[in-house]
């Protein structure tokens, strides 16, 4: 390893491996610090869903989408709180990056899916134009390709390797201390992830994951510990992003990504305090949180024994036998008539028993006129009618924003991934990406893929404009 490069990269993950093999294929020497013992960081453990406009794959099977139509629906879902150029940026190159991606080895198919684990063109999230790409192998396998790519390209990789901090001489950054030693570089891309892992900095930067209490759970990787904020202070980095984060909405009984422990099940009403139905309950996690946080934050999962018993085995969790013993504990609600359950739940019966009734009504027939379930479960490709609601004993499992998946806030950047100070000014030598380049990722998390998305392109934009500006 010498101790001068063009460009260092601190974070081994989707943003810094795109970074990398970008700023490679500039002519740049490149070298790539990871703190952990392996490349991918929460990349690898993701589904690798990437949500993008105007691709090859959207074309391929006559989608008709572009640019400008994904930053309108990005920017309005984000109630316009985002930096529209930034945005912009980010959507006009979502596209070329996924093809790129595509041109390294990443597959995916030219075909529907109808969810975030069966390769091809899935609904990310509540656009109306389908954007969610699913690759082949998921989030490893993306991590694999650009790992690949990176090797092949002469990137050195440094594993097991923890930047302490930030090199600063004549008023730019110039390289980063790793192990107490000084190596040098013309500049430095920050993408070492969020700060998922820190509980400090949850609660100064994302406290509404706290509210969870015992119920939350983390899958974001081990390494996302907030690095980024500790090098953007020592230089005096503005944070953008403040309060935002995603959690998603789980019962209290998971732990693990919902491929991991099993999915509720289709016949199930989510109602309130009120004792109400208010959401449809397979509405994207790009809104369902927001429209969970609306409603007291908490709810209940109405479910009968019919439900229970047909769960499918092999998952963690959501199983007849898992639920049945969450019951059995009285932590999972059970009782003999919804009027009893009710009282459970501490929730107003005839409400209760008003709300199921018009749902088996409605959806075991076909339709949902009032939340339109009917119309998402068909774009997920589910066949086949939920059942009525109606075999005693019925079940409530308490239902909240618990899964943290990704933090938001981090260092601001502009169009080209640079890191801006407080005043708004370009930190020169510095850019950022993934959950460490904040800006991109907003209040409202777009659909599937965003976070994918989001540190694959910035991080591409980052590599290229670190490694223009070294020549």
């Amino acid at each position: 390893m010498t101790d001068d490069w063009d460009v260092v990269v601190v974070g081994g993950g989707g943003a810094g491996l795109a970074a990398a093999v970008s700023a490679a294929e500039q002519g740049a020497s490149v070298l790539l610090f990871e703190s952990e013992r392996e490349l991918g960081g929460s990349t690898q453990l993701s589904a690798g869903l990437f949500t993008a406009a105007g691709t090859s794959v959207q074309a391929a099977l006559g989608v008709e989408d572009s640019a400008e139509r994904f930053f309108q629906h990005y920017m309005d879902l984000n109630a316009w709180q985002l930096n529209p150029g930034l945005i912009a940026a980010f959507c006009v190159q979502s596209g070329p990056t996924l093809d790129w991606l595509i041109g390294l080895g990443v597959e995916i198919p030219a075909k529907l899916s109808g969810n975030a684990h069966t390769p091809g063109l899935c609904q990310a999230g509540v656009e109306d134009v389908w954007r969610g790409h699913v690759p082949r192998d998921q989030g490893y396998g993306v991590v694999q390709v650009l790992a690949r790519a990176a090797r092949t390209r002469q990137v050195e990789i440094v594993l097991g390797t923890r930047v302490e901090r930030l090199l600063e001489e004549h008023g730019r950054v110039a390289g980063v201390v790793a192990d107490g030693i000084e190596v040098r570089a013309r500049a430095v891309v920050v993408a070492s992830g969020g700060f998922a892992r820190d509980p400090g900095l949850l609660a100064r930067y994302y406290p509404a994951a706290l509210r969870a209490g015992e119920d939350l759970f983390v899958v974001a990787a081990d390494g996302s510990r907030g690095d980024h904020l500790r090098f953007g202070a020592q230089v005096g980095a503005a944070v953008a992003g403040d309060g935002w984060g995603l959690l998603l909405p789980t019962a209290y009984f998971q732990r693990l990504h919902h491929w991991q422990s099993g999915f509720p099940p289709k016949s199930r009403i989510h109602v309130d305090a009120r004792g109400r139905r208010f959401m449809d309950e397979d509405a994207s996690y790009a809104v369902s949180g927001g429209i969970i946080e609306r409603h007291g934050g908490t709810a209940w999962m109405i479910f009968d024994e019919r439900a229970r018993r047909t769960l499918p085995p092999g998952y963690a969790h959501w199983t007849a036998e898992y639920v049945l013993a969450e019951a059995e504990a009285g932590r999972t609600l059970r009782a003999a008539d919804l009027a009893e359950l009710a009282g459970k739940a501490g929730i107003p019966a005839g409400a209760l028993i008003a709300t199921v009734r018009r749902w088996n009504e409605q959806l075991p027939a076909g339709h949902d006129p009032e939340f339109l379930r009917h119309r998402t479960l068909a774009s997920k490709g589910v066949t086949g009618n939920p059942d009525p609601i109606a075999e005693p004993p019925f079940y409530a499992a308490r239902l909240l924003p618990a899964e943290l998946v990704c933090t938001h806030a981090g260092l601001e950047i502009d169009a080209r991934a640079a890191v801006r100070d407080e005043r708004g000014e370009v930190i020169d030598g510095l850019f950022a990406a993934g959950e460490a380049g904040a800006g991109v990722l907003g209040p409202r998390y777009v659909g599937g893929g965003n976070a994918v998305a989001n540190a694959l392109t910035m991080g591409r934009i980052a590599g290229r404009n670190a490694a223009v500006t070294t020549s």
